[in-house]
């Protein structure tokens, strides 16, 4: 089967599980047979267009919902570990990674996680059977689960939008008083009146942004956060509190591990919460496509921070009132990746650095400016990336700053819709940048600030003439 051809085999079955259909039942009401459904949840048979609409029409979405594969991502991630020096043996082909993401999902994914619990293993100098006594023993976390790794995930598969939780956010923000305009005091009363907590601004000890004490109902919230900051604390413990039961039912409905992922998620999708009360999903869409995604204008008009706005603008997939299909990366200055999401279709590395070529890490070169790139990755698609560095913390005297990079950014054919794509010409090939995802599996030769040979490569070096880079000529 083509490779540019749809692939949704593998949603149609994720959407299956997650209402609880068996194989039987969905084939009997589409009317085609459980085999034939095996077939095409294994992407084995071409799904015709009637057939299409009947399966998106069952399960109440879009057709073109449901046509927009989500296994793109698997692909990318596949091919990240497959680089690995631990496969340089293999010879597998490109084509071998995409038939397996795209035939078996679930078996791509189980080998996602069993690469993980290797880099644990190899990193961490434990051994498989430590690992192995820390699982099984009663009460015991095991020590090395990355359960970020789990989240990023999750909320991929959720297109990082959560109906449940949008509903209870704009449910509780009509019982708010806000008739002072003071969202941030309207939310304390909500608070007091509802779970009968006490909230102050404190002087709390350093790196401690919130305190709340069971005991006497008093929320403490550190009197030095920036405004903003201090808000999104604040309805962040609301969320915990409010919203308990959707984010069980949440998390009941999805495959992630136990041990931290649940304390991680409930933070998570707290946040989310915060992010919806503060910034509530229709008037936020409107200001998105009112200044056409101008960032810093968003932010004046609902008195949120530049990287707040930006993840509230990759939750907007709400049916009928989507927003642009967005990707996001958050980067140290070190090249550590702590936030990852793409629904333009770029692919994030999972274990490593991005490309140095890639404008989110440029940004650091010019601090709070927006810098703006035409990014090809190396199948030719292309996409338009905004970046921008940041600093947070360091609200002390002598205390140390956190420096991160935001990119965000859409494929080419979306970007007239965002005000940072005027002026640019779109279309000329020369102001397109190529990137890639890693030096391990990326397949430009010529590159001069490789970091890494490509994995199924070997060095052929000509003494009679030296490249730029090492890895320039290989």
């Amino acid at each position: 089967m083509n490779d540019k051809e749809p692939q949704i085999g593998g949603k149609i079955r994720r959407l299956r599980r997650q209402k609880h259909i068996s194989q039987h039942n969905l084939a009997k009401n589409i009317g085609i047979s459980a085999s034939y459904l095996n077939l095409i949840e294994h992407n084995r048979r071409k799904i015709t267009v009637p057939l299409l609409f009947k399966i998106a029409g069952h399960f109440g979405i879009e057709p073109g919902e449901l046509a927009e594969s989500d296994d793109a991502q698997l692909v990318g991630d596949l091919m990240e570990i497959f680089g690995d020096d631990l496969f340089v043996d293999s010879d597998l082909t490109n084509q071998e990674i995409r038939d397996l993401a795209f035939s078996n999902p679930v078996v791509g994914r189980a080998v996602l996680r069993l690469f993980d619990k290797y880099r644990e293993v190899s990193q961490s100098g434990a051994n498989l059977q430590d690992i192995a006594n820390a699982e099984i023993s009663k009460g015991e976390e095991a020590q090395y689960h990355r359960a970020t790794d789990a989240i990023s995930d999750f909320l991929q598969e959720n297109a990082n939008h959560f109906p449940t939780i949008e509903e209870a956010a704009e449910r509780i923000r009509d019982d708010i008083d806000i008739s002072s305009n003071n969202l941030m005091e309207g939310i304390g009363t909500y608070l007091l009146n509802v779970f009968g907590i006490n909230w102050r601004l404190s002087s709390l000890p350093a790196n401690i942004a919130r305190r709340f004490n069971q005991d006497n109902g008093l929320l403490e919230i550190s009197d030095i956060l920036p405004p903003e900051t201090a808000i999104f604390t604040l309805a962040h413990q609301l969320g915990l509190l409010a919203i308990k039961n959707e984010i069980d039912n949440i998390f009941d409905a999805s495959n992630l591990p136990e041990q931290d992922a649940p304390a991680l998620a409930s933070n998570v999708l707290a946040s989310y919460f915060a992010a919806a009360l503060i910034m509530p999903y229709a008037p936020f869409l409107n200001a998105c496509k009112q200044y056409r995604y101008d960032i810093d204008r968003i932010s004046l008009r609902f008195s949120v921070s530049f990287e707040q706005a930006c993840h509230r603008m990759t939750t907007l997939q709400r049916k009928g009132e989507q927003g642009i299909p967005l990707h996001l990366i958050r980067t140290d200055i070190a090249g550590n990746i702590s936030k990852r999401f793409s629904l333009s279709g770029i692919h994030i590395p999972r274990h490593s650095g991005a490309c140095p070529r890639w404008n989110v890490y440029s940004a650091f070169l010019q601090p709070g400016r927006i810098n703006i790139q035409l990014s090809q990755m190396p199948d030719s698609e292309t996409y338009f990336c905004i970046a921008r560095s940041f600093e947070k913390g360091g609200y002390r005297h002598n205390a140390q700053k956190r420096h991160f990079s935001i990119g965000l950014g859409c494929h080419v054919n979306k970007a007239k819709q965002m005000i940072y794509s005027d002026g640019i010409d779109l279309s000329n090939e020369t102001q397109i940048v190529p990137i890639g995802v890693g030096c391990r599996i990326c397949p430009r030769l010529s590159c001069e600030q490789r970091a890494h040979p490509p994995a199924n490569h070997r060095f052929n070096i000509d003494d009679r003439q030296k490249a730029e880079s090492l890895y320039g000529r290989i």
